[in-house]
Order: C-alpha cells, then sequence, then structure tokens
C-alpha cells in the first residue's frame, strides 16, 4: 500500500498531466489581459508545469515531515538528465552548429530530385531525428526544431500543417535515437542492465526505426508539398529582403563548436564535467559574439526545470506503476507502455521495468519498443519534446500548441512506428516478433 506521500505524489502528478492539456485555456485567458493577465501567462507555460507541482509537492513534504525529510528526497533524485538536455540545447541551437546543419541540409536538397524547399522538409524530418542516435535526441530536436522553424512555421499559417509537422517530428525524434544505445533516454536506462549493446540495437530496433521515420515523413511531405512550396518561396523572398549583414561564420569556429558538443554528448553521464564545458563554451560564445545568435539559455533553463519537475514527481509513481507493468504480457505490455508513455516520461518508464525480475528477452523488447513508439504523443513522453515544443510554440495561436491536436496529430505516425516494431526479427528466433 502506497503511503501519505506516494499517494499525496500521485495526485499532484495528475493535476500536472491536467494541467499541461489546459495550457490553451491559460494562453487564451492571458491574451485576453486583465489584472491577472500575468498569473495565466505563467500558468500556460507548459515548460514551468511540472516544475510547478514539484515544488508543491516538496513543500508539502518539508511541512508534514520536515525539511530534513524533502532535502533528503531531493538528494536521491537524479537530475543529470535534466542538466544534459540543457547544456545540449544551448550548444547545438548556437549559430555556427545551425549553419553547419543548415548547409548539409541545403546541399543534399540540392542532390534530390525534389524542389528544394520539399526536399529540405523531407530531410528535416529524417536525417536529423536519426543522426539523434549519434548527436543524442535532444541535440537532434533542437536542430530540426529550429530548422523547421526558421523555414517553414515562421511563413506559414497553416495551423493544420505546423501540428502535423510537430507530431512526426516529436515521434520521429524518439524513434530515431534508437539505432545505438547510448543515444536515447528510455535505452539508456536500460541498455547495461538488460545487456544491450549498438550493435543489438541496430539489428533489434534500428532498421525498423529507420523505416518508420521515412514512412512518417515521406507521406507529410507528399501531403503537404503545396504548403511547403508556399513557405518556401515566402522564406526565399524575406531572406532576400533582410540579407545577413553580419560576417560569414568561418570554418574553425564551426570546429570549436562541433569539439564543444562533441565533448558534452561524450560525457552526457558526467554532468560536473560537461556543465563546466557548458560554461566555457559560453565565455567562447561571448568573446567572438559576432559570429553568434542569442544563446537559448532562458529556454534551455525552462525544459531543464520541466524535466526536473517530472523526475521529482516521478519518482514516487513507482507504487503503481511497477506492479502494473509486471502483470502485463508481452504483447500487452507492448501498447500499454505505448499508452503509458503519453502520461509519463518513457524513460521513468523503462527504467521502473527494468527492476522487474525474472522478465523473458520478449518481454523487456516489448517494454521498450512501447516506450519509444508513444514518445511523440505528448510533451511529457520523451525528454527533448518540451525542447521542441519550448522553440515552436510562439508559432502557434496563442504561442502556445494545444496537447489535444498534438495527440492526434501523433497518434498516425505512432501507429506507424508502432506497426514497424511489430516486424520480426530474426535474431531473436521463434518469439512471435
Amino acid at each position: 500500500m502506497p503511503d501519505k506521500i506516494e499517494l499525496i505524489a500521485t495526485v499532484l502528478f495528475a493535476i500536472a498531466i491536467v494541467h499541461t492539456f489546459s495550457v490553451p485555456f491559460f494562453a487564451k485567458r492571458a491574451h485576453q489581459g486583465g489584472p491577472h493577465s500575468g498569473l495565466w501567462h505563467a500558468f500556460s507555460e507548459v515548460e514551468a508545469v511540472f516544475g510547478l507541482w514539484a515544488a508543491i509537492l516538496i513543500i508539502f513534504m518539508g511541512v508534514s515531515g520536515g525539511l530534513d525529510s524533502a532535502v533528503k528526497y531531493m538528494d536521491s533524485r537524479n537530475f543529470t538528465e535534466p542538466l544534459f538536455v540543457f547544456a545540449i540545447m544551448v550548444v547545438a541551437a548556437s549559430r555556427p552548429i545551425l549553419v553547419l546543419v543548415g548547409s548539409i541540409v541545403r546541399y543534399l536538397a540540392r542532390v534530390l530530385p525534389l524542389p528544394t524547399p520539399v526536399a529540405t522538409f523531407l530531410l528535416t524530418l529524417t536525417l536529423v531525428p536519426l543522426a539523434g542516435s549519434f548527436i543524442t535526441e535532444p541535440a537532434a530536436m533542437t536542430l530540426a526544431a529550429l530548422l523547421l522553424k526558421r523555414a517553414f512555421f515562421d511563413h506559414s499559417s497553416h495551423t493544420r500543417f505546423k501540428y502535423m509537422a510537430v507530431g512526426v517530428l516529436f515521434v520521429n525524434i524518439s524513434i530515431g535515437g534508437v539505432l545505438t544505445s547510448y543515444a536515447a533516454p528510455p535505452v539508456l536506462m536500460v541498455a547495461g542492465s538488460f545487456g544491450w549493446d549498438t550493435a543489438y540495437m541496430a539489428t533489434h530496433f534500428g532498421w525498423k526505426a529507420a523505416l518508420a521515420v521515412m514512412i512518417n515523413a515521406g507521406v507529410l511531405t507528399f501531403l503537404m508539398r503545396r504548403e511547403l512550396l508556399i513557405a518556401g518561396e515566402h522564406a526565399s523572398e524575406q531572406n532576400r529582403a533582410d540579407g545577413d549583414a553580419r560576417p560569414p561564420v568561418p570554418w574553425i569556429v564551426i570546429l570549436i563548436h562541433l569539439v564543444f558538443l562533441a565533448s558534452i554528448v561524450v560525457f552526457a553521464h558526467h554532468p560536473a564535467v560537461f556543465i563546466g564545458l557548458m560554461m566555457l563554451f559560453v565565455g567562447y560564445c561571448t568573446a567572438y559574439e559576432h559570429y553568434q545568435d542569442r544563446l537559448m539559455i532562458k529556454e534551455a533553463l525552462m525544459v531543464a526545470f520541466f524535466l526536473a519537475g517530472l523526475i521529482v514527481l516521478g519518482g514516487l509513481q513507482q507504487w503503481w506503476l511497477q506492479d502494473l507493468l509486471a502483470g502485463l504480457s508481452p504483447t500487452l505490455l507492448y501498447w500499454g507502455a505505448t499508452a503509458l508513455t503519453a502520461i509519463t516520461d518513457n524513460a521513468a518508464l523503462t527504467y521502473l521495468g527494468s527492476l522487474v525480475e525474472g522478465t523473458s528477452e520478449v518481454w523487456r523488447y516489448m517494454l521498450v519498443a512501447g516506450a519509444v513508439t508513444g514518445g511523440g504523443l505528448t510533451v511529457i513522453a520523451n525528454a527533448p519534446n518540451p525542447a521542441g515544443f519550448s522553440i515552436l510554440k510562439g508559432c502557434f495561436p496563442d504561442e502556445a500548441i494545444s496537447p489535444k491536436y498534438l495527440f492526434l496529430a501523433a497518434l498516425v505516425p505512432t501507429l506507424v512506428a508502432a506497426a514497424m516494431f511489430l516486424l520480426p526479427v530474426q535474431l531473436l528466433g521463434n518469439t512471435g516478433l
């Protein structure tokens, strides 16, 4: 039976989920003005939702059990992931990195036998999410979201197109990181205990994820090709009108930024190291600010705050979630994990599943496959999602992305991913997968 603190944490967790789906309501109230518009605006910031309710939980713990118990619980939480997302988002969103990635995408777009805007969109939703298996999913999300914003979202008033693009982006990022064993948070949480290396991930998950990524992006690109051409033309006209008076970014500056990015990825499990590297990076950018855009420190901090709140609240859900997972057959687990991921972080889900004893290889496969499949359904489902949400929300009405419409937009891409992960794998033998 859960204790009082666990019950309160679960109630607050449920309230935070409802709050997340209520963000558009608060955003509309904020835009209506009035003496409380600032408060409504604060409630409309989805990145603050879980941090707010986690703070209420910690205050309750301090009042009911003493300050020491609240501090002890906070000390028991591992905040490496929020800190890493903060650091990688700041570096990946810097101008030299975007110049490099944009140049690669534009070059490949010219090679493909498609109109440049169409090819650019297709590559942004395929190449960049799959690159997340190597540069990590948060970095891929940051880059893809910024590319979409600057090339299409800023130049289109088609809200339905934007929701469909965000739905595919979130799903493709979630599944695009499974080609390796270290880039996707839900895989990273269990790879060691399950004995899964990069070769295992590539043969059991990677090729299926690549197929789903290409199908999702290809279908959406075909359906939205006319809108892409219109947005691309508007973007070209805007670029010709604005120009860029700043000096071009030298290759040595781009190389230094890549070294910082790669170093932070390498030391992703050592916050003292990667935070130090990020501080050096900020100092370097300050010294050569004429090659930089504004660093996304505020946005990255808000995303980290969201993830930290999710960790604080999610850490007390084990009493019901682990037993629920343990009682499911592999098939039910697959669909159950896909659904549960929509209301809880998929890395927490796979971690709790890894604590269940006596599980088969098929059961483990279904757990992780379901967790990554459902990672695009909501903003809380996958750690990189708040980063994309933060970057793109200003392109939507009332500067808010409706969780309801995001869920609906991600549903079909999620089902495509689900079908791909149910394809058989020879290396698993006669398992029925």
